[in-house]
């Protein structure tokens, strides 16, 4: 089959489109013929290998253990595994190729994948395979971190910085879903389209700083942590809670080892001094995320808006494309 093979660290000039084998599928597993796969920050970090600390944590230390980089996908079931019952062949599907963290190559920039079932729904019919493929990772970060992290409540007041990106316009969604009153902060040219995906407000960042409003919010969701927890504080009712993402802008604001890690650490240190409830992104609680994320897809109450498909043999470009940080929208390669 083909796919993109990563052949070390460095960068999308490590990237080349080959001639793999077909992957083997486990008896727990489903063989999907992918249509879609995502293109997203975690997929940036592990082109580049950094910040340097993944390749401790499975990526592999000189080179990808798997060299087939991606995790979010959907596409057709080809054929399932001896212990697989929820699935057949024809049904399409969505999810991830990886049930642990996503520093990692999981091998969706491939015409077929091998997935765990148990990582995989049913794609909703009223959803393409690119805006399917464009849900799991970006989605459970924002389910998370509107719903476990966050508590957002009907009424409440909830700030998203960052708002134009993957994440971000996910998180507005979400929150506006649960009834709260969302302000979305980005650039000039993303807020319109953050109005129109339900934001009750909205900031230009480059005009205005957000911590210096009189405002006070109860939930801040921060995607690109460019302010310090003290401007934070500023902006967060007393009682308020505040949920650190760590994007580190592709390595721009990060360390080159540890990346926002260090960022993290001292969350957990901070908020046993202060009286809101400081969150830096942990694991979810919510049960069956991906399956909650589904029906609300169904449901209409989020939308994902695809900025540009690449075929899959410019996955290179797609990479360079997300680096820029200009996408409205998602990204995503085709097959």
């Amino acid at each position: 089959m083909k796919a993109i093979v990563q052949e070390g660290y460095g960068g999308p000039n490590s990237l080349r489109f080959s001639d793999v084998e077909m992957p083997r599928v486990a008896p727990d597993g489903v063989l999907v013929r992918v249509r879609a796969a995502s293109v997203h920050p975690d997929v940036w970090h592990v082109v580049f290998g950094r910040p340097s600390v993944l390749r401790l944590m499975g990526s592999g230390l000189r080179r990808p253990k798997n060299r087939v980089p991606g995790t979010d996908l959907a596409g057709t079931v080809e054929s399932v595994g001896l212990d697989v019952t929820e699935f057949s062949p024809g049904d399409e599907v969505f999810g991830e190729t990886l049930t642990t963290h996503q520093w990692t190559n999981g091998g969706a920039y491939a015409e077929y994948a091998s997935v765990p079932a148990a990582a995989l729904r049913i794609k909703p019919a009223n959803v393409t395979f690119e805006q399917a493929a464009a849900v799991p990772t970006a989605g459970m970060i924002a389910l998370r971190s509107v719903r476990d992290e966050g508590q957002v409540r009907e009424g409440q007041s909830v700030l998203v910085n960052g708002a134009g990106g993957g994440v971000g316009s996910l998180v507005v969604q979400i929150a506006v879903a649960f009834g709260a009153r969302v302000t979305a902060v980005d650039s000039t040219a993303k807020l319109d389209a953050l109005r129109a995906l339900g934001a009750h407000d909205v900031i230009d960042y480059t005009r205005e700083d957000f911590t210096l409003r009189a405002t006070r919010y109860d939930l801040i969701v921060d995607i690109p942590g460019n302010h310090s927890l003290y401007e934070i504080r500023r902006a967060l009712t007393m009682k308020g809670a505040y949920v650190l993402i760590g994007h580190d802008d592709f390595g721009r604001q990060g360390r080159r080892w540890i990346g926002s890690i260090g960022k993290f650490v001292s969350l957990l240190v901070a908020r046993l001094f202060v009286s809101q409830r400081v969150n830096p992104r942990a694991v979810s609680t919510t049960e069956d995320p991906l399956g909650v994320l589904k029906g609300m897809a169904e449901a209409g109450a989020i939308t994902l808006v695809i900025d540009r498909a690449f075929p899959l043999e410019e996955a290179a470009d797609a990479i360079r494309y997300l680096e820029q940080g200009a996408a409205r929208g998602r990204i995503v390669v085709t097959m």
